[in-house]
């Protein structure tokens, strides 16, 4: 007889997924047939995070039925179909980007765009620096980027985590919680992961030599329970970050400073760009918003090449 029963979403490979049941079982799974079809939108119907539902046949097999509805979610568009989608996790308290200054550098417009995004689909953000032993030998890009964020209003968390610098900091904040931990290939997530779950099934590799670039250790997402509590979602290491079903009247609500200097612009559908007496231009002007952070705006609204000024 088949059982039927609800659980959630652990692993995906795009062909199969893991689902640890309410009653704490583990099970591999895949789509039933018309479930597949029913999101064209996205590149995948179903999500690491995702509560789901599913039915075993009488010869074991296992198919998830349905998606419960998402509390919320992380996407970016597709990296191979630009006119396509990919949700990366859902139903998260928290998403932690990790950056390096160097080795390899994170790209600031790339963390901007991550950052926009999970203000667009309501999702807590910081930024966990890592490598801050190199970082610290170059202290004066380290106060700039501490800045650049804090002045924005994101928490920024240095830490050093080959050295197990800082983890009691990532411990706590990680603690009860279930966090999506992303940034490009090589800044340390699969080394964060392990360093917080020593038992967990990562796969650490060192730095390109010639190109100092991270090469990627993880290929698909997948959650990784906390002994507390709470869980990580570790995700591929994404080289960029595509926005998606975001206008480009509605960028500038997801640069929160931005919100604190706009309700003074002259013009109420100010676009920060070339109006006069606009707030967002002379706070840039006065450093008091960072220029990095105008200049990811400007070529966010640029990004489809329908802006020019």
């Amino acid at each position: 007889m088949a059982q039927n029963g609800t659980g959630t979403v652990t692993e995906s490979t795009g062909s199969h997924y893991i689902i640890q049941t309410d009653e704490g079982v583990r099970l591999e799974t895949k789509l039933r047939g018309r479930l597949r079809l029913n999101n064209v939108r996205t590149t995948n119907p179903v999500a690491v995070g995702d509560r789901v539902l599913y039915e075993t046949d009488d010869d074991g097999n296992t198919v998830i039925t349905a998606v419960e509805p998402r509390r919320n979610y992380l996407i970016r568009r597709a990296s191979n179909l630009s006119k396509e989608a990919h949700i990366i996790a859902s139903n998260l308290d928290q998403a932690l980007i990790v950056a390096t200054l160097f080795s390899p550098v994170t790209n600031t417009e790339f963390i901007d765009r991550f950052l926009v995004t999970c203000e667009a689909y309501d999702i807590p953000a910081a930024i966990i620096l890592n490598k801050l032993d190199l970082a610290s030998e170059r202290p004066e890009e380290l106060e700039e980027f501490m800045t650049i964020y804090e002045t924005a209003g994101y928490k920024v968390y240095p830490v050093a985590a080959a050295e197990r610098e800082g983890l009691e900091t990532l411990r706590e904040l990680t603690a009860g919680r279930t966090t999506l931990l992303t940034g490009n290939s090589g800044v340390g997530k699969s080394t964060i992961i392990k360093s917080l779950l020593p038992d967990a099934d990562v796969r650490i590799h060192k730095i390109s030599d010639r190109h100092h670039k991270g090469m990627h250790t993880t290929t698909f997402a997948r959650m990784y329970a906390l002994e507390g509590g709470g869980s990580i979602i570790d995700t591929p290491g994404i080289k960029g970050f595509g926005l998606v079903d975001i206008g480009q009247g509605e960028v500038f609500r997801y640069f929160p400073e931005f919100m604190r200097y706009s309700p003074e612009c002259q013009y109420y559908n100010c676009t920060h760009t070339h109006e006069p007496g606009c707030a967002v231009v002379a706070a840039v002007e006065r450093g008091e918003i960072a220029p990095q952070r105008y200049i990811s705006y400007l070529k966010l609204l640029d990004e489809d090449g329908k802006y020019r000024q």
